[in-house]
C-alpha cells in the first residue's frame, strides 16, 4: 500500500531557472549553479533522496531538472530565482516555495523547502548523477534470461510482463508473482523499492523461473484498474498460470506467489485450478476483509501512540459503516445504507461538531462505496484457505502495521488445520515490516528511509522452501 504525500510529491521538480540579466559580472549563485546536486528531504520519518540538475540551454539561459530518486522522479515546472548568494524557486500550483543561500566556495546551497509547512533541505555540489537504485537492485551481467511476453487475461485486457529463466535444459519450478493493493507494475515498485525485482533475481539464481506482470490498466497492461476488484485480478493471475503451463520448459511445478492483497487472491486461484502447486504468501491476509481493517487500525494507532479512547471511537464508526457496506444487496442499497448510518451517528454529536464529522464521513463513505472495498470487505481468506490443499509458505513480519502478523497467521493456521493440510509452514520473522524490510516502527512512512528492499532471510526462505518441495520434480 502506498501512502500519499504531498511534500515528497512536490519535491519532484522540474526547474527552468531564470538567469540574470543585471551586468557582466555574475552573481555567486550564477556563476556556481550549473551542475549536480544531491539533496535529502527529511519529511518526519520519511527521506527522499533528490537530484538537481542544472545546465545551460542553448540560449545560454539556467534551465534544471530536480527528481526525487526515491519516489519514481516525477517533474513539475517551477520558476527560479538566483541573486547574490540566494537561490529560490515557487512552484505554484502546487504551493511550494524553496528559498536557500549559496555557500562562498558555490558547493553548497543551505534552505527550507515550504508547502504548508516548512522542511530544512540543503543541496550539495555532486560529482555526477545520484545512483537512482537501492542496494539490493539487480545489476547486469545477469546469469539468467529475461523476456518480455503478453497474454490475454479477460476480454479487453492484455497483461504485459517479464518472464525470468535460469540457466540450464529445465523444467523448472515457476512463480507467478501477484501484487498488493492498489495499481502495481511487476516489480511492484513502491518508495524507490522494486521487491518483486529482487524476488525474481535470487530465485532465478537459485534454478527457480518467474513470471511478473503489471496489473491490469497499470504500467503496460490494458484493462480498468479503478472498476476492478479482487476476483478480476484473481482472473488475471489464473490467466498468468495458464500462460505459464504452456511454455514446456517451464512446465514443472508452477505456484503463486501473493503479497498482501496477492496473498488474498493466490488461494483463490489455488482452489479452482489443479495448475497450481503451491502458493508463498507474503503478509497475505488469514482473517476476513472487514476484520484485517479493523486490525489495521488498531496496530497504526499503537505505532504513533494514539489514545486508547480515539482508537476505540475509530474502531466503532468503522464498524458501523463495515457493516452498512456489507448488509448490501448492491451499489445503490450501500449508498442509502451508508447514509442511514451516517446520519445516525451525526446525530449523537454535539451541533457544533456534526458539519465536520459529516465531511469525514462523506470521504469515508466514498471510499467504502468503490467496487474494490466492497469486495475486500466481503471476503473472507479463512473460509477459501479451507479449501486450499496444495503446500502453502505463509510469512510475515511481526512489525507490519498493515496485515498485523500474529492473528494473520494464527487465521492461516487454522484454516489450512481445517482443510486437512499437512504441507504447511507459517513464520513471523522479528523486526520487519509489511515489505519485510528490517524496521523500527513497522509504519508505511519508514519504506523510503530504509535502504534494504527486502532482508536476505526472507529471500533464502522462499528459496530453500521451493527448491526443497519442487526442484527434482
Amino acid at each position: 500500500m502506498q501512502i500519499p504525500n504531498r511534500a515528497l510529491t512536490a519535491a519532484l521538480v522540474s526547474l527552468s531557472i531564470v538567469p540574470l540579466h543585471a551586468n557582466a559580472q555574475q552573481s555567486r549563485a550564477a556563476a556556481h549553479a550549473v551542475g549536480v546536486w544531491a539533496g535529502q528531504l527529511a519529511v518526519g520519518a520519511r527521506r527522499v533522496r533528490l537530484q538537481l540538475t542544472i545546465r545551460r540551454d542553448t540560449a545560454g539561459a539556467f534551465a534544471g531538472i530536480m527528481k526525487a530518486i526515491d519516489q519514481g522522479g516525477a517533474e513539475l515546472p517551477a520558476t527560479v530565482d538566483a541573486r547574490g548568494d540566494s537561490v529560490s524557486f515557487a512552484i505554484p500550483a502546487q504551493r511550494v516555495t524553496y528559498a536557500g543561500a549559496m555557500s562562498a566556495n558555490g558547493d553548497t546551497i543551505r534552505g527550507t523547502f515550504v508547502q504548508g509547512q516548512a522542511f530544512p533541505l540543503t543541496f550539495v555540489r555532486s560529482d555526477g548523477p545520484v545512483a537512482s537504485g537501492r542496494p539490493q537492485d539487480p545489476v547486469p551481467p545477469f546469469p539468467y534470461q529475461t523476456k518480455e511476453v503478453t497474454f490475454e487475461s479477460a476480454p479487453g485486457v492484455r497483461l504485459a510482463g517479464t518472464l525470468v529463466v535460469p540457466p540450464g535444459a529445465g523444467p523448472f519450478p515457476t512463480v507467478v508473482f501477484v501484487t498488493g493493493s492498489g495499481p502495481q507494475d511487476r516489480d511492484e515498485a513502491i518508495a524507490g523499492h522494486r521487491p518483486f525485482l529482487v524476488i525474481a533475481d535470487y530465485l532465478a539464481r537459485h534454478g527457480i523461473a518467474s513470471l511478473r506482470y503489471d496489473d491490469r490498466g497499470t504500467a503496460k497492461s490494458t484493462g480498468n484498474f479503478v472498476s476492478s476488484t479482487s476476483a478480476d485480478f484473481a482472473a488475471d493471475a489464473e490467466a498468468a498460470v495458464h500462460f505459464v503451463k504452456g511454455i514446456p520448459k517451464l512446465a514443472s511445478t508452477i505456484g503463486i506467489l501473493g503479497h498482501s492483497e496477492g496473498g488474498l487472491i493466490g488461494p483463490m486461484v489455488a482452489t479452482r485450478t489443479r495448475d497450481v502447486g503451491f502458493l508463498v504468501l507474503l503478509a497475505g491476509p488469514g482473517v476476513s476483509g472487514d476484520s484485517l481493517t479493523l486490525l489495521q487500525i488498531v496496530a497504526q494507532a499503537s505505532a504513533v501512540g494514539a489514545p486508547i479512547d480515539r482508537v476505540n471511537d475509530a474502531l466503532r464508526v468503522n464498524r458501523m459503516l463495515f457493516e452498512a457496506v456489507r448488509g448490501a444487496r448492491d451499489s445503490t442499497d450501500a449508498v442509502r445504507r451508508l447514509a442511514a448510518a451516517e446520519r445516525d451517528m451525526v446525530a449523537q454529536l454535539p451541533p457544533e461538531k456534526r458539519d465536520s464529522a459529516s465531511r469525514v464521513l462523506a470521504q469515508s463513505n466514498a471510499r467504502l462505496l468503490t467496487p474494490w472495498m466492497r469486495f475486500f470487505l466481503a471476503s473472507n481468506a479463512p473460509n477459501t484457505l479451507r479449501r486450499v490443499h496444495v503446500p502453502v509458505l505463509a510469512l510475515d513480519g511481526s512489525l507490519d502495521t498493515q496485515v498485523p502478523a500474529k492473528q494473520d497467521l494464527a487465521g492461516i493456521k487454522a484454516a489450512l488445520e481445517a482443510a486437512g493440510n499437512r504441507d504447511y509452514r507459517v513464520v513471523e520473522l522479528p523486526g520487519l515490516n509489511h515489505l519485510f524490510q528490517p524496521a523500527t516502527t513497522g509504519l508505511a512512512a519508514e519504506y523510503v528511509s530504509i535502504d534494504q528492499t527486502i532482508a536476505p532471510q526472507v529471500l533464502e526462505l522462499i528459496t530453500s522452501w521451493i527448491n526443497q518441495h519442487f526442484a527434482s520434480r
